[in-house]
């Protein structure tokens, strides 16, 4: 049965590593990519991050987004970055069709010029890294999957490595127990850092995501606080009767995740809203320290959003993960109604807000990102050591799988599948999948030996 067990997982752990490798050359590399995406854009956007307009004259900051939008037509701002020193200030804008753009002002408010959203590095990077910049729910559950599959590969591979004892001093005998050994060696030094970053990367994926988003939903005390789901509203009776719609429209904020960005799809134009100048007066009141992001209303009855979050993906704009705090403001008045800061979030909230930035290189400075970056390194040479195992033990013309093995499936594999399973529900329908494939394979090679 021990030989069952391991026949088991080898040929599982064969196959799997033959389809999926080209996905996780490709999450490897894109996860590089955007770990450095701030020193990158630091120097590819130097003139829109810290350039001059060249002109002298002060605009408020209310002028300026005004101005952008005739600069830009179709496109309406729903967000304004303000960042530290020497960043300039940044306007989210979007049009009807959710394209997003960036415009960027100087100490002046003075439009410095814009960038289409998606194609900046940061966002390719991050495309690529999470839907191989395709897109598409099939290919989100595809790079979901190969996360899933790589779990099984670092777990079945240290089952291996230790059951066949080859991290043991022996003589090696040839090129292939030597690949083999380094391939082991290499796998078994990383499948922790591995882990925590494929788990740290879990709450962006589209099947798994899903549903812990759900679960900090659903329940507050353990996940995302109540008031940053359902956000406070402004005081509607500060807007002159004769202006009022007869039934103001709800603010759209309650699908607001934990990141504290609030709702995106730009304001309701009101003519009775406070001004951006007006409102940043009260923030500074409040002492509240740059880098922030102030979302504009979505409503009638919405509210200011002033959020400062760990992990925007925004050069200039993250912050420590305790320092993360989302602020509403009223609209009209500009009043501070409330807050909610990391310290009322649920464990599964704190997860979030520490495991992403983990994830993505900037949690702890500078180590972080070197960490992440030996991390993906040694993991890519694991891959490279694996096929080349594979090619100095496969035969001309043939795949050279690992052998089927005449004794039943192993009873512990079986269960260690289903606990996978039960744990990653997108790898426990990929199983099924693999086990309906073997049956028809072997059926059909049945039937090919009683034909002969």
């Amino acid at each position: 049965m021990k030989n069952s067990l391991y026949q088991s997982f080898w040929r599982m752990h064969f196959y799997a590593a033959l389809f999926i490798t080209p996905l996780l050359i490709s999450l490897t590399l894109s996860g590089i990519g955007f770990l450095f995406y701030t020193n990158v854009e630091n120097q590819l956007y130097d003139k829109y991050f810290f350039g001059e307009s060249g002109k002298t004259e002060v605009q408020s900051i209310d002028d300026a987004v005004k101005l952008a939008e005739e600069s830009y037509a179709g496109y309406k701002t729903n967000k304004i970055i303000e960042l530290e020193e020497p960043y300039n200030t940044r306007l989210s804008m979007k049009n009807a069709d959710g394209k997003e753009k960036y415009v960027f002002l100087d100490d002046h408010n003075q439009i410095i010029g814009g960038q289409d959203a998606g194609y900046t590095f940061a966002n390719i990077m991050r495309n690529t890294h999470s839907s191989l910049f395709i897109g598409g729910t099939v290919v989100n559950y595809l790079v979901e999957l190969a996360a899933c599959w790589a779990i099984f590969l670092m777990l079945s591979g240290i089952y291996m490595t230790f059951k066949a004892k080859l991290l043991k001093k022996t003589k090696q005998t040839n090129k292939r127990q030597k690949s083999r050994k380094f391939h082991a060696l290499v796998g078994t030094i990383i499948t922790i850092p591995m882990l925590v970053i494929i788990f740290t990367g879990l709450p962006w994926s589209a099947f798994m995501g899903k549903y812990i988003y759900q679960a900090s939903q659903d329940h507050p005390s353990f996940g995302t606080p109540l008031l940053q789901q359902q956000p406070p509203t402004s005081d509607v009776s500060e807007i002159p009767w004769a202006t009022r719609q007869e039934t103001p429209p709800t603010s759209d904020s309650g699908h607001a995740a934990h990141h504290g960005m609030g709702a995106d799809m730009g304001y309701v134009a009101n003519p009775n809203q406070l001004s951006v100048e007006k409102l940043q007066h009260e923030i500074d009141a409040m002492n509240i320290s740059k880098p922030y992001a102030i979302i504009y209303p979505t409503s009638e009855d919405g509210v200011y959003t002033v959020a400062k979050s760990s992990n925007t993906g925004v050069t200039g704009l993250d912050v420590s993960p305790d320092d993360e705090t989302t602020m509403y403001f009223d609209q009209y008045s500009g009043k501070f109604i409330d807050k909610v800061g990391y310290e009322d979030y649920g464990i599964l909230a704190k997860w979030f807000t520490w495991g992403i930035p983990l994830h993505e290189g900037h949690l702890f400075g500078w180590p972080n990102k070197l960490i992440n970056l030996l991390v993906c390194l040694a993991f890519l040479v694991v891959i490279v050591w694996g096929v080349r195992t594979w090619l100095l033990r496969k035969k001309q013309g043939m795949l050279s799988a690992p052998p089927k093995i005449s004794q039943k499936i192993s009873i512990p594999f079986i269960i260690f599948m289903i606990i996978l399973g039960i744990l990653m529900p997108l790898f426990g329908l990929s199983l099924i999948a693999v086990v309906l494939i073997e049956i028809i394979i072997n059926l059909v090679s049945k039937n090919k030996k009683e034909a002969n």
